[in-house]
């Protein structure tokens, strides 16, 4: 195979420079921003408080400045929260964060949260709200709302559905645009009888550039990416906040209810190598424990060429997959060096060969892990720790479970979302006798 360079914008791969005074630098998820034209509006409001709320304001509150400075990737931020002399509290019922300053506060309310909360709870509760009826969208559904340090976890299942279909997760519930709705398509067409969702950040979603000029007429310009001041990556202990579903599976499971699950898929937002890529990335591990293509299947080797005929609980998240794509790939490791990359054919059987990602892999933008294989221009993307975390957990409940990690293009989940509209207006019209 020839090597090619990624088929990206001559704009979106440009190094930019610019003065403190007007902070933009390029730290991670700007590529979801400039090539996959994200849209975060969605995620936060932020709102200005002068003169701020008096000191017993935040006694109920945590103050957690010094963990946010210790933690943050983002320099710039770190050093202007330091000038200003800003501290941040996290309201953890309300699952606000202020930013109080000698002579006014700011919040940044998560907005995607609470919409989510009401469309399906009918409010936005602070405790376990235990199982409710789900929305007309979802007919039968039952819905209910976990709370925790980090935004707290949407649990939805539909008891009517095959006891062995898939349980989805959506680890990036609130960062990832339209990954929420492809679960819920998922739910509504009965591929899935349950799904667990992230109501929390993981700390590095962008602001955006309405709210980023709010907070310049503030006095507080803080650098659009990577936003990890706000709210925290991290727990008291240091501990990833985005791990906390695949850490905690095995309760989520046994929440939702049915026999132990023998597929999980979990459901990811991604940016292709082109802003039109319609490929899946469908990872089963790039971290121990390995996983071995016999495992996953049988396995014929001819001369660099591999054939690899999955086992039946990974054809059926494949065919699952083909819902949303036509375009999928596998990737796993079996070792650090010893890698693997394989195309769905039709059948569902896969072709494909051995990788060796220190040697081939590729980085997108400069600066940015953001990977892809340059000989088949498309993405790098195996499973990251929390799909290890995952098999694991859930390999403890079932030793026959597979744990499907699922990247999905920009383009694709827009797709989705539109489809799930379109369900929706069906069903409305149906209740009007149209």
């Amino acid at each position: 195979m020839t090597e090619s360079q990624p088929q990206i914008p001559q704009l979106f791969i440009n190094r930019f420079t610019v003065e403190e005074s007007a902070p933009f630098r390029r730290y991670l998820n700007r590529l979801e921003v400039e090539i996959g034209r994200e849209d975060y509006r969605h995620l936060k409001q932020v709102d200005l408080f002068q003169p701020a709320p008096v000191a017993d304001f935040f006694a109920g509150f945590d103050d957690i400045t010094e963990r946010l400075l210790k933690t943050t990737q983002n320099n710039y931020n770190r050093n202007l929260l330091q000038r200003l002399n800003i501290r941040v509290f996290l309201d953890h019922q309300r699952y606000h964060v202020w930013y109080r300053l000698a002579d006014r506060a700011i919040r940044f309310a998560p907005l995607w949260r609470a919409k989510v909360l009401r469309r399906f709870l009918g409010s936005v509760p602070r405790a376990d709200s235990g199982w409710r009826p789900g929305p007309p969208l979802l007919p039968g559904s039952q819905a209910r709302f976990l709370p925790d340090e980090a935004g707290g976890v949407l649990l939805l299942r539909q008891p009517g559905a095959a006891d062995d279909a898939p349980v989805l997760t959506a680890t990036h519930g609130p960062y990832d645009p339209h990954t929420f709705e492809v679960a819920l398509y998922f739910l509504r067409t009965g591929k899935a009888r349950a799904a667990v969702v992230n109501l929390g950040f993981a700390g590095r979603e962008p602001l955006t550039d309405e709210n980023l000029e709010k907070l310049k007429r503030w006095g507080v310009p803080l650098n659009p990416s990577n936003i990890d001041v706000i709210y925290p990556y991290v727990d008291a202990m240091g501990h990833p906040y985005c791990y906390k579903l695949e850490e905690g599976f095995a309760r989520y499971a046994g929440l939702v209810g049915g026999s132990a699950p023998e597929l999980i898929i979990d459901i990811h937002g991604c940016v292709g190598t082109a802003p039109d890529d319609h490929r899946l990335i469908v990872g089963l591990g790039g971290f121990p424990p390995f996983l071995a293509p016999t495992e996953v299947g049988r396995v014929e080797r001819h001369g660099e060429i591999l054939h690899l005929f999955p086992r039946d609980r990974y054809r059926r998240g494949l065919a699952l997959l083909r819902d949303l794509s036509d375009q999928i790939y596998v990737q796993f490791c079996e070792q650090t060096h010893g890698c693997y990359h394989f195309a769905v054919l039709g059948g569902l059987q896969l072709i494909g060969r051995d990788v060796d990602p220190a040697r081939e892999a590729r980085s997108l933008l400069q600066g940015e892990e953001r990977t892809f294989l340059p000989a088949e221009n498309v993405r790098w993307l195996p499973g990251a720790g929390g799909n290890a975390l995952q098999r694991r957990e859930a390999r403890k409940l079932n030793p026959r479970a597979v744990c499907i990690h699922v990247e999905i293009p920009t383009v694709v989940r827009r797709k989705m979302a539109l489809k799930l509209g379109e369900l929706a207006a069906a069903d409305s019209l149906a209740s009007s006798g149209l």
